[in-house]
């Protein structure tokens, strides 16, 4: 259970180091992250709307 613990404070430190070090960098990928999840909706959805 430590090392669960250790690695979970270890990621949000790094986390937080990218978005001060590079804020634009961080943002670009989360925007990334977000064109992803929504391409993917958007592919689901064609995929649905073609079987009706």
């Amino acid at each position: 259970m430590q090392v669960k613990k250790w690695l979970r404070w270890g990621g949000i430190a790094f986390v937080a180091y990218f978005l001060f070090a590079r804020p634009t960098e961080a943002a670009d990928a989360v925007r990334g992250a977000v064109d992803t999840v929504f391409n993917a909706a958007d592919s689901l959805a064609q995929f649905v709307t073609s079987l009706a």
